[in-house]
């Protein structure tokens, strides 16, 4: 028998998987229906090489097999999981863009899931196991109860996986207490209250509420500040993360979270990577085209504010 290709071992994970995301149970029988032009072996080899790894959860009913998903299915990166079948789990073997590090220093902390999280804190991983695997593997048994990993002591998450050794544990251990320590430093801070009553108010607000977006941020990202009567913020919400574009930033997604939160104004918040504040003409059609449809809602926007590493800059004050 010809041995298969990459393209054809990859169209039969992706036949498979992309069945079996239709349904948030599911059996055997149920994909092999519907994937008949592969054996039933390779069906029950890929639905269990996703149960040893934490995707899938196997359990018996009524005498027959079922699987259901351990995470959410509608954020499974069917792509990415095959990437890692083809090419190894290892670190190493990965595509350079979807190593964990480089996906840090690339997108941010925030924008990584929590097994690529703990991927970084592990490291290195053991023969049989990576850090990758690892990570998901952590990621996946805590999906719900995330805060309940701190509690675990190391035999607890060896049981889970391998890739947990006595250094890695630690690094662990110690990020989730610095973590702690920042989260409490900051409930602790004194709140300070702010009123919005002027364009130099609402830069001197957001450049120390969006400091991370000026000095960290590698691609453009967009918030609203919702304000009550008095124009005191209320909180802050992304709404987009990429070039801003006025079809993409929909006055419903806006005035959404504005609605929900009963404001009685907003900002309009986003940054510039470049470190330059300038705004361009999709920055003004933006603000333009959210204002007008503020005004018909009745929710006022007082101003889009650019932030940068140089300063940061009103557009009602340069309109």
């Amino acid at each position: 028998m010809a041995q298969l290709t990459a393209q054809q071992r990859r169209d039969r994970m992706q036949q498979v998987l992309e069945t079996a995301v239709q349904w948030e149970e599911f059996s055997k029988q149920q994909v092999q229906q519907q994937c008949q032009e592969l054996s039933a072996a390779y069906v029950t080899k890929t639905l269990t090489s996703l149960v040893e790894q934490g995707i899938l959860r196997r359990q018996e009913q009524e005498c027959q097999i079922q699987f259901r998903w351990a995470i959410d299915r509608s954020q499974f990166a069917v792509q990415q999981w095959i990437d890692r079948e083809i090419h190894g789990d290892q670190v190493r073997e990965l595509p350079e863009q979807e190593r964990p590090r480089e996906r840090l220093l690339r997108l941010g902390a925030t924008r990584l899931t929590n097994a690529e999280l703990l991927a970084i804190l592990i490291r290195v991983g053991v023969k049989g196991q990576s850090a990758v695997t690892g990570g998901r593997l952590l990621a996946n048994r805590f999906d719900q109860d995330l805060e309940l990993l701190r509690d675990q002591a190391l035999a607890e998450l060896r049981k889970i996986t391998k890739a947990v050794t006595q250094a890695n544990y630690c690094q662990i251990m110690a990020g989730i207490e610095l973590g702690r320590r920042v989260a409490l430093a900051q409930q602790t801070r004194p709140p300070a209250v702010t009123k919005i009553t002027s364009s130099d108010a609402a830069m001197r607000y957001c450049q120390d509420q969006f400091r991370h977006l000026a000095h960290d941020a590698v691609q453009e990202e967009f918030h609203i500040v919702t304000l009550d009567t008095k124009h005191k913020p209320i909180r802050t919400h992304q709404i987009t993360v990429g070039t801003l574009d006025a079809s993409l930033v929909h006055p419903r997604e806006v005035f959404r979270a504005a609605i929900r939160d009963a404001s009685s104004a907003i900002l309009l918040v986003h940054n510039h990577p470049s470190g330059d504040p300038t705004p361009s003409r999709e920055d003004h059609l933006v603000t333009d085209r959210l204002t007008d449809a503020g005004k018909l809602i009745g929710i006022t926007v007082l101003d889009h504010i650019i932030v940068a590493s140089e300063r940061c800059l009103s557009l009602r004050e340069v309109s």
